[in-house]
């Protein structure tokens, strides 16, 4: 089943005042079930005014937006797309607001008017998935918990709903590079065990990079590019003009090339790059030992080092 499809989508903040903005102009794109799509684009793109149309957050003004079958300009639907599509904000742990853990999570739940033995069943399943066991946390209130916990109980509200598709907007936004690691690894748990379909709006190329299997990238409100990682990264001047910028590992890729060691313009990961210099290593009888010893004060060896707590 077709997961999202968008033709045509405009929208205009103030219209038919002096601060007219348009935020969206003529978007259309279409996302199967199962894929992982990830969101690019600079500030002001139009990122967040799309991800808020794919569960009715805001009122179309025109175009189509379909979720799951459902239509978003069809008021009888929309509170069932609305339950079909998971939304976490950027710093959702400021969106907690019950006494207890257990309480905030099953919100949800008991909007979409399930009996409370489903609801408990939820609840106890997103806790145990998030990371977050019951008997420990249920009863915590959740001001109480570390950040990273608050983030993972906030994040466990949402898919308590159970929802079909995932929506992550910097889902690792604020967070130190352990817990990023933490917060990207369970997303991919989530993707796995809870919503096939995730979405996932990141100024992070490197995770964007390892986990995205399609990207869309927006610039002033349109589609400038859309394919898998390798394609839309691997073009490195169409990536230059939709404002795009590259992984670390590409740009090492690009910094290595102006020193005579040519890799694949497709490597996108460290373990890619490392990959690909010990295979330039034996092809070259040892060529790229030399050179990266050459660059040892602002190449590999830093690359390597910085990378360590900043991918997945």
């Amino acid at each position: 089943m077709r997961a999202v499809e968008v033709k045509g989508l405009t929208y205009t903040y103030s219209r038919k005042t002096p601060y007219e903005k348009r935020a969206l102009d003529g978007v259309s794109f279409c996302i199967e079930e199962g894929e992982f799509v990830g969101l690019i684009g600079c500030t002001g793109s139009g990122k967040s005014t799309l991800i808020q149309h794919l569960n009715g957050l805001v009122k179309l003004q025109e175009g189509e937006v379909t979720v799951e079958g459902l239509s978003a300009s069809d008021k009888k639907s929309l509170k069932k797309l609305r339950f079909a599509v998971g939304m976490v904000f950027q710093y959702p742990e400021y969106q907690l607001f019950e006494d207890t853990v257990a309480k905030d999570i099953a919100f949800g739940p008991k909007n979409m008017k399930l009996p409370k033995e489903e609801i408990d069943r939820r609840v106890r399943r997103a806790m145990e998935v998030v990371g977050l066991p019951y008997e420990q946390f249920a009863e915590r209130s959740p001001f109480e918990l570390s950040g990273g916990e608050k983030r993972r109980a906030a994040i466990a509200g949402v898919i308590a709903m159970e929802p079909r598709i995932l929506v992550l907007d910097e889902p690792v936004a604020g967070l130190d590079p352990a817990g990023r690691k933490e917060i990207l690894e369970l997303v991919l748990k989530l993707k796995a065990e809870v919503s096939p379909t995730v979405i996932m709006v990141s100024h992070y190329m490197d995770d964007i990079a390892a986990l995205a299997t399609r990207l869309i990238a927006l610039r002033d409100g349109k589609v400038v590019a859309d394919g898998t990682p390798a394609e839309v990264f691997g073009d490195r001047e169409k990536a230059r003009e939709a404002g795009i910028d590259l992984p670390f590992a590409a740009s090492m890729v690009d910094k290595l090339a102006g020193q005579g060691i040519d890799l694949p313009k497709t490597v996108l990961t460290l373990p890619e790059l490392a990959d690909a210099l010990a295979a330039y290593r034996d092809g070259r009888g040892g060529r790229a030992e030399t050179a990266t010893d050459e660059t040892e004060d602002g190449g590999i060896a830093e690359t390597t080092q910085t990378g360590e707590g900043s991918d997945v």
